[in-house]
Parts: C-alpha cells; sequence; structure tokens
C-alpha cells in the first residue's frame, strides 16, 4: 500500500484507489476484463497503432472484440500506421475502432499550410492529438492505455489504475517488459507495424519521428532533438472540442 494511503480509512479511497489496490499485481488481461465488467459501454480503449500496439489490441479483442478503440489519425501519420490499423484491426475481430480527426476549423485557423510542427511541437500536438481525444473522451468514463513503466520518464512512476481528471485511467501493460511483450507477440504470431524493421521501436507523426539505433531508449526517435517526451494526451487536458469522427470498423 502506498505510504500516502498508511492509516488512510479504506471508505475513504477513490474508485480508482480500490481498483488499483486490486489490480496492481494482476495479469494484463484479467486488469483489462475488470475494466471492462465495471465500465461496459462507459470504457474505451486508446490506441496509436503503433510499435507495441498489437499486444495491447489482441489482449482487449479476447475480452470484447467490440470495445472502443480510439484511434487518433492526425493527418500526420506515415502510410504505414494507416495500412497496419486497417489490417490489425480485420485480423484480431475488433469492431469498434474509431479515427478521431482535429477539426478543420481548428486547423485552418492555427495550422494552414501543416508546417506547425517546424515551430511548435507542443501545439501541433494539442490540435491534432489532445483536443479531438479530449472530445471523444467526454463519452467515457473510463480508458485504457498501453503505457508500459519501462518506457522511462514519468512513465516509471505509472499506476495500473490512476484517476486523472475526473476519469479513472487504466493501464494493464504498466507491470510489463519488453521481453515480456517480445514473447506475447511470438505467442500469438502478431503482426508487427511495418516500420519496427527499419529501426523505429516508436511510432507517432513522420515529420517528429526518427528511427533509432539498436540498444538506444525506446522513445529515443520521438521529437528527437528536444526535451519534448509525451504528446500531451496523457499530461494535459483541455476543454472538448468536437472531433470529426470517422466510420467504424
Amino acid at each position: 500500500m502506498a505510504f500516502d494511503q498508511i492509516d488512510r480509512p479504506r471508505a475513504r479511497l477513490s474508485v480508482a484507489e480500490r481498483l488499483d489496490e486490486r489490480l496492481r499485481n494482476a495479469e494484463p488481461a484479467t486488469i483489462i476484463a475488470a475494466a471492462v465488467e465495471h465500465y461496459g459501454e462507459r470504457l474505451a480503449l486508446v490506441s496509436s497503432f503503433g510499435a507495441e500496439s498489437a499486444v495491447l489490441l489482441h489482449l482487449a479483442a479476447q475480452v470484447d472484440p467490440g470495445i472502443a478503440v480510439l484511434f487518433l489519425d492526425t493527418g500526420m501519420l506515415f502510410g504505414q500506421t494507416l495500412d497496419y490499423r486497417k489490417q490489425l484491426a480485420e485480423r484480431l475481430g475488433l469492431t469498434g475502432v474509431r479515427d478521431l480527426r482535429p477539426r478543420f476549423e481548428d486547423l485552418a485557423v492555427s495550422d494552414p499550410n501543416a508546417e506547425l510542427w517546424k515551430t511548435d511541437t507542443d501545439a501541433c500536438c494539442h490540435i491534432r492529438k489532445v483536443l479531438p481525444l479530449d472530445a471523444a473522451l467526454g463519452g467515457y468514463d473510463a480508458w485504457i492505455t498501453g503505457r508500459k513503466r519501462f518506457h522511462g520518464g514519468d512513465r516509471r512512476r505509472l499506476k495500473v489504475v490512476e484517476e486523472v481528471a475526473g476519469q479513472v485511467k487504466f493501464n494493464p501493460l504498466a507491470n510489463w517488459t519488453k521481453a515480456d511483450l517480445d514473447a506475447y507477440v511470438a505467442k500469438h504470431d502478431l503482426p508487427a507495424h511495418p516500420l519496427v524493421a527499419g529501426g523505429y521501436p516508436s511510432i507517432g507523426c513522420w515529420p517528429c519521428t526518427q528511427p533509432v539505433e539498436d540498444g538506444a531508449d525506446v522513445r529515443a526517435g520521438r521529437w528527437e532533438g528536444s526535451q519534448k517526451t509525451e504528446c500531451g494526451i496523457h499530461t494535459a487536458r483541455a476543454p472538448g472540442v468536437a472531433p470529426f469522427v470517422g466510420g467504424d470498423l
């Protein structure tokens, strides 16, 4: 039990704290099942369909293939990511995938030439990722992420269940290592993102993602040369702006 909870009456623990207490050492499939049982249709899974996404998506598909999966199509993604999103969702039988896109109005005002990433990556991420996701998550009470502690940075202190801005976040893979992920992929013969073989262990938008050398930090190729380590969807919350939502698969 965390130090700040010592001698604290259990009745005063929040829902997220109770769930984390119960699930902090559970297997990912158990965590996902508990999230689905507790929140049902008020739960969404957020996925980038990136380098490590197949594991979480496969786990979720075993629990509920109809789970809402939110995919941020920023307009700056690699073509390989868009192809992978379609192919992987079909292979896993995920029927609730939704494409979230930034509002045309926001792009027209703040990034009409699609060059904001050159001068202000935080603002670019805010328009293309944070605002659309915040708006979509307004319809849910809880969501599932694919974050892991071994990615480093602030993620080293990641809880399995946490509460952020009044919503509960489940991080089923928080305890897993790279070896755990690789073993799961091999066991279930999951297809890799096509860019992984080219040295991309973490994949975001094409202007801000670079390949890395073997042995480098997993996220070293994201916003290379800057202090930025997160796009903002896990560190910021903004008033919702309705995104364009594409059709489900």
